[in-house]
């Protein structure tokens, strides 16, 4: 993403409100790495959720605000928050 403006915070996905668009910093590393947590690592690497992609949080889910829906470059991935608690986002200015 091209900004000539300064970089606005980092922050969870999962923290993100709908409009929401930025950066991923960081994949994984939310909690300690067991079995699971690097199978879901694994999975949102597969997904195109890697470090430099472009996101967008397109939709939240009516209970919970739970799935949410998220534009990576040119597609669309619906993640639970959970899911995206491993992804950290620098928010466009």
């Amino acid at each position: 993403m091209t900004n000539t403006h300064s970089p606005g915070p980092d922050i969870l996905l999962s923290e993100a409100q709908r409009g929401a668009r930025g950066v991923i910093v960081k994949v994984g590393g939310h909690c300690h790495h067991d079995e699971h947590e690097t199978e879901l690592e694994r999975r949102l690497l597969e997904l195109g959720l890697v470090e430099g992609a472009n996101v967008e949080l397109l939709h939240e889910g009516l209970i919970g605000r739970d799935p949410i829906a998220v534009k990576v470059d040119d597609m669309r991935v619906a993640l639970r928050r959970r899911e995206a608690a491993n992804l950290m986002v620098r928010l466009a200015a």
